[in-house]
């Protein structure tokens, strides 16, 4: 089978595309031919050695992918020879094979395409469990969310639409927010050319959001926490920008604000119940038009490595796949 190897950690022109020996499921393992692949930032992070998770050299990275059951492991009785499904991985998804632990194999629904299931799963699973697990995001409510045109960025508006909020989009090009406007946000705000912290307050009548969405981390994250609502939440989502911020911590008591984590993956590994039910309830938002993945663009399994440099240079909006038909 062909694989998107990474041997040595580097930036994604390190990465080999070669052929490897074939797979084999090991008990409670699952074997999937892969479809359709999402392109995530921790994949571009993994093969530098940046991501939490560090798996042992060679890998194939990526985590999140649809396809076909190929065979299964011993033990495996959730799913059969066959079956389309969405699968989450730590590594190994930028190949044409991938070993998945039963465990996180999801059922795919029956008109749902490859494509949108690869692109559904880790975008809409850690907007959704940040916006309504961890901040409890209610109608009425303000949300802002930064880095907005990305793929977590444009989920999380239309999740907040469809639980009633209010959103303000921030992106850094007029381009990005026209996508962002088409994808539900009310208001739009781009931070290159406009005062962050000034425009929040004009847009909330000096009174904040009550949330704030944050996958960029950097300089923006200090003006966008100073502009928070009384008892407002700051979900810390990720570091895209690639600077981790601190900030004051006066400027949580002075607001009676909360500074709250979202890892999903981990909340995945420890609370697989809750993850099931609000699946369900996002693929029940999918069935109503509520919840469209925004695919700007896909690459052939070869192209790779040019899907993540094309990441890393802030090229993608919304969400980028690899395919392998």
């Amino acid at each position: 089978m062909k694989a998107l190897l990474c041997k040595t950690l580097g930036m994604p022109n390190t990465l080999s595309y070669e052929d490897v020996p074939d797979l084999q499921p090991g008990p409670g393992q699952v074997l999937v031919g892969m479809k359709a692949a999402g392109v995530n930032f921790p994949d571009a992070l993994i093969i530098q050695g940046k991501y939490q998770f560090k798996p042992a050299l060679p890998f194939a990275p990526g985590a999140e992918l649809s396809g076909v059951v190929l065979a299964l492991g011993e033990g495996v009785k959730t799913c059969k020879v066959g079956d389309r499904v969405i699968a989450a991985c730590p590594h190994g998804a930028f190949a044409e094979q991938v070993l998945v632990a039963a465990k996180q194999i999801i059922p795919m629904p029956a008109d749902m395409s490859f494509e949108t299931a690869a692109a559904f799963t880790l975008t809409y699973g850690t907007s959704y469990h940040a916006l309504k697990g961890r901040a409890g995001l209610k109608e009425g409510e303000t949300l802002l969310v930064l880095g907005a045109a990305g793929g977590v960025g444009l989920a999380a508006i239309q999740i907040a639409k469809a639980l009633g909020a209010r959103v303000i989009a921030a992106a850094s090009t007029a381009e990005k927010l026209a996508i962002c406007k088409g994808n539900g946000a009310d208001e739009l705000i781009n931070y290159s050319t406009e005062d962050l912290r000034e425009r929040v307050k004009e847009l909330t009548g000096g009174k904040g959001p009550n949330v704030i969405f944050d996958p960029v981390g950097g300089k923006y994250a200090e003006p966008a926490f100073r502009s928070i609502g009384w008892c407002g939440r700051y979900l810390v989502v990720g570091f895209a920008d690639g600077e981790i911020p601190s900030l004051p911590l006066n400027l949580p008591l002075l607001k009676g604000a909360s500074i709250i984590g979202v890892f999903w993956g981990e909340f995945v590994n420890r609370q697989l119940f809750e993850f099931i039910r609000d699946l369900g309830e996002m693929f029940a938002l999918i069935e109503q038009g509520k919840l469209r993945p925004h695919v700007s663009k896909i690459y052939p399994l070869a192209q790779g490595a040019q899907a993540l440099q094309d990441l890393l240079d802030r090229k993608v909006i919304g969400k980028v796949l690899i395919t392998n038909n």
